[in-house]
C-alpha cells in the first residue's frame, strides 16, 4: 500500500537515475551494433562509411562540413570608401 506522505526522493537524485538508464540503453545499443557488425562484416562496413558524425556525434552529410566551414569564413569584400 502507498503512502500518501511526502515525497522523499530529490529531483537530483531522479535525474541521475534517468541519466544512468539513458546509459545504459546507450551502451546496450552499441554492444547490440558491435555483435551486429560481428556477424555481417559486409554490411557494417558500409554502414559505417556511410554514417559520419560531428564531434557532438550528430549525423553529418558529407558535404555539410564543407558548406559549413564555408559559412563560418568571412566573406572577402572590399569595405573601405571610395
Amino acid at each position: 500500500m502507498a503512502s500518501s506522505g511526502k515525497k522523499k526522493t530529490t529531483m537530483a537524485k531522479l535525474n541521475r537515475e534517468a541519466k544512468m538508464r539513458e546509459k545504459r540503453l546507450d551502451k546496450q545499443a552499441r554492444k547490440e551494433a558491435r555483435k551486429y557488425a560481428a556477424a555481417h562484416p559486409e554490411e557494417a562496413a558500409a554502414a559505417a562509411a556511410a554514417a559520419q558524425v560531428d564531434e557532438n556525434g550528430d549525423p553529418v552529410a558529407p558535404d555539410a562540413e564543407q558548406a559549413a566551414s564555408e559559412a563560418d569564413a568571412p566573406a572577402l569584400v572590399d569595405s573601405s570608401p571610395r
